[in-house]
């Protein structure tokens, strides 16, 4: 008795290490996300990694910003060559005419936010979208790799 439970054991173990094993490749990662710029100063957006493998991402965003609010959004592109679609007078970006995949909005100076988003493969590019920070410089190029 004993050992028949013994041999159902192992190879209910060795069933779940195969199941596991062909399972496709979702990897957890997390993305460090600093906001800056305040005004006249030079706006930017920092990642401690510009590529992750698929699966789910935490973006960590925090506004290290003195005095101005800032956000990031992520944008899915066709190409990493992709030119973002403006509005007209307003300074921002068209968000309707592309693929967002989620943002952390609204982050008042040194606050911080967290989005957690499974990402497929492809190039991003992460904005910040209030009126005049994507054209000083709030922007930065990311990739999601197999």
């Amino acid at each position: 008795m004993k050992i028949t439970a013994i041999r159902s054991s192992l190879f209910g173990a060795v069933a779940v290490a195969i199941l596991a094993a062909s399972a496709p490749s979702w990897a957890d990662d997390t993305v460090n996300v600093s906001l800056t710029g305040d005004g006249g100063d030079k706006m930017a957006m920092t990642l401690d990694k510009p590529s992750v493998k698929t699966g789910k991402i935490t973006f960590n965003v925090k506004n290290d910003a003195a005095m101005t609010e800032h956000e990031m959004v992520v944008i899915k592109l066709k190409h990493a060559t992709d030119k973002l679609p403006m509005i007209a007078g307003q300074d921002r970006v068209d968000e309707d005419k592309l693929k967002s995949m989620g943002e952390v909005s609204e982050l008042k100076p040194g606050t911080q936010g967290k989005l957690a988003v499974k990402l497929p493969a492809g190039n991003y590019v992460l904005i910040c979208n209030v009126k005049g920070h994507y054209m000083a410089g709030m922007f930065s190029p990311f990739t999601v790799t197999k």
